[in-house]
């Protein structure tokens, strides 16, 4: 777009734009907030059942003999049984009734709903349906904010977000507060997709690996501050308020925000696009005409290639090397986002100090962050996206052999492959958005988004299985991550790599195959080729334009690089759909 030959004049990354993108990464925090309350909203505490001769005030603690005459042992997970207790006959039965340990917890809807043994299912479907709701925000909120503006669509994702943030927390039964927490999260794609849009629209090409990155820090940053209010706030009613609360300040950016000048150019808005400029300019100190930005901002119209327009998904299936790299591709979404989600809600389970383990794995994700700003254009996209995978898959399958006395080591092992989950998580998006043709391009990313969506989904149902045996939600994890580094070996490397625009050029991207004398190779243009740069976080991951020296590509390059650099540029929307957080 003309729009990337304002933002040098404006400074690239000046006053007017650092001020902005700053209270933009905010809102992050508080969508962390949402997507991950539930580990400490619905904690799950040791329990055991409610004895015929107690009350439901009882304490957790039962005298040795006690425990032997009332309570079986459980030999598979090596503790007395939860659900079973003794009759009076000695008979092994089912309990409906149970006794919660509140020295480490005081509350959650797990104890007051009673959401264990029989009725644990319940955990993992509030958890799914949570994700299926971010999954259709995703779409509708990214739809919508292409449609009505950025700006308008935050503000009312934001107003959304707050009411029913509070409806959850004074919700009566389990399925009212269930219905809350899914409006809630087809709320956060609206809250923090559309503000890291707007916040990457406004940057240039040499900035952006570095500022979408950023912004999945302050994500980050809510994780761990999450941890922090469940600590002080015992009560899950009055921890979902308070993490619902500070959203309340961001309405104050209806004053402080502008609309993207990007999207108001794209929907022939320009006038109004001109006085952002303008204003920003003023911030910046300094001085652009109204001359250069009537030039600059010209459109340049394309022919169009009528048969390619006409290109779907689906003809990835018809031909056998992009069948093959698509299916990976999908496979590593899918395996990367249950991993992700599957390991940050797991943390209840890996005994010790859960708030302890909490923040542990919400800061690992600030050095794989900051690993992947200085390899992702250094030591290729194959290269971390594969060793990134293949670490975590055997990290978390060594926790398989570790004694359920060695916890440390046991957390250690979890970390790691949280560690490397992340840093893999951000290089997929990256690394997909060079591997699909441009004529498919957006098709196959919103394809390769629904993959992680289902993923994300599944996740809380593979960490109840932890009810049953402890470590197998850590091996499960361990086995995806593990098959999807190996498969992901064969597929071609594309640091530095002219794009495929053609279904032709994708089939051939990656083949070793000898070139005809006068054929041209696809990456041997004598121009300047754009590269993608970028990493998710996270919903998370920009995937945006830049050329080999930082700069737009200009009007003297041939015609085959000016349509390859407009239909990545075209490209950047994807990024709604499909960043992690």
């Amino acid at each position: 777009m003309a729009y990337d030959d304002v933002i040098p004049l404006l400074g690239n990354f000046g006053r007017y734009q650092k001020r902005i993108y700053f209270l933009l990464c905010l809102p992050a925090i508080i969508c962390a907030f949402h997507k991950l309350a539930n580990v400490f909203l619905q904690v799950k505490p040791d329990y055991r059942c409610q004895l015929p001769n107690e009350f439901s005030n009882a304490t957790f603690a039962l005298s040795e003999a006690e425990w032997n005459s009332s309570i079986p042992w459980d030999n598979i997970n090596n503790k007395y049984a939860t659900c079973y207790m003794y009759d009076d006959a000695k008979t092994e039965v089912s309990c409906d009734r149970f006794i919660y340990d509140h020295s480490k917890f005081n509350s959650s809807i797990i104890m007051e709903w009673d959401m264990v043994c029989g009725r644990a299912y319940l955990r993992a479907t509030g958890d799914a349906l949570f994700m299926v709701g971010v999954m259709l925000g995703s779409i509708g909120f990214g739809e919508l904010s292409d449609r009505y503006g950025r700006k308008l669509i935050f503000f009312i994702s934001l107003v959304i977000q707050v009411v029913f943030g509070l409806l959850a927390a004074v919700a009566p039964e389990f399925w009212t507060f269930t219905f809350a927490r899914f409006i809630v999260g087809a709320t956060t794609s609206g809250v923090f997709l559309v503000a890291y849009v707007i916040a990457m629209e406004m940057v240039g090409p040499n900035d952006r690996l570095k500022a979408g990155t950023i912004c999945q820090m302050f994500f980050s940053a809510g994780y761990m501050l999450t941890a922090l209010f469940a600590y002080y706030i015992t009560d899950w009613r009055m921890l979902q308020m308070a993490l619902t609360v500070p959203g309340l300040a961001f309405f104050s950016y209806w004053w402080f925000i502008p609309e993207s000048a990007r999207w108001l150019i794209s929907n022939n808005r320009v006038p109004e696009a001109k006085k952002l400029i303008f204003r920003a300019a003023k911030e910046n100190k300094v001085t652009i005409t109204d001359q250069q930005l009537d030039e600059l901002l010209k459109t340049d119209m394309k022919p169009v290639n009528v048969d390619e327009k006409r290109a779907t998904i689906l003809d990835v299936f018809r031909h056998p090397n992009l069948r093959k790299r698509s299916l990976i591709i999908f496979f590593d979404w899918f395996a990367n986002s249950m991993t992700y989600y599957g390991l940050s809600w797991n943390t209840n389970n890996l005994g010790s100090n859960a708030y302890l383990n909490f923040v542990i794995s919400g800061a690992v994700e600030i050095p794989a962050y900051t690993f992947l700003l200085f390899t992702l254009n250094t030591w290729g996209r194959k290269t971390i996206l594969c060793g990134c995978m293949l670490t975590a898959g055997i990290a978390l399958l060594l926790t398989m052999v570790i004694p359920s006395d060695y916890n440390t080591l046991l957390v250690t092992l979890a970390m790691i492959g949280k560690l490397a989950i992340t840093s893999s998580y951000g290089t997929i998006y990256i690394f997909s958005v060079e591997q699909f043709p441009t004529v498919i391009r957006n098709a196959g990313l919103g394809a390769a988004s629904t993959s992680a969506r289902m993923g994300s989904v599944f996740a809380p149902l593979i960490n109840v299985l932890g009810d049953f045996w402890t470590p197998l939600p850590l091996m499960i994890y361990g086995i995806l991550a593990l098959i999807g580094g190996l498969i992901s070996l064969v597929l071609p490397e594309t640091l530095n790599k002219t794009l495929p625009e053609s279904i032709e050029d994708g089939e051939r991207f990656g083949r070793k195959e000898k070139q005809l004398p006068e054929e041209q190779p696809l990456n041997s243009v004598d121009v300047e080729k754009p590269k993608l740069n970028g990493t998710s976080g996270g919903e998370e991951a920009n995937g945006l334009l830049e050329t080999e020296d930082g700069t737009n590509q200009k009007p003297t390059e041939t015609a085959e690089a000016k349509t390859e650099a407009e239909a990545v540029t075209n490209d950047e929307k994807t990024t709604e759909s499909t960043t992690k957080d």
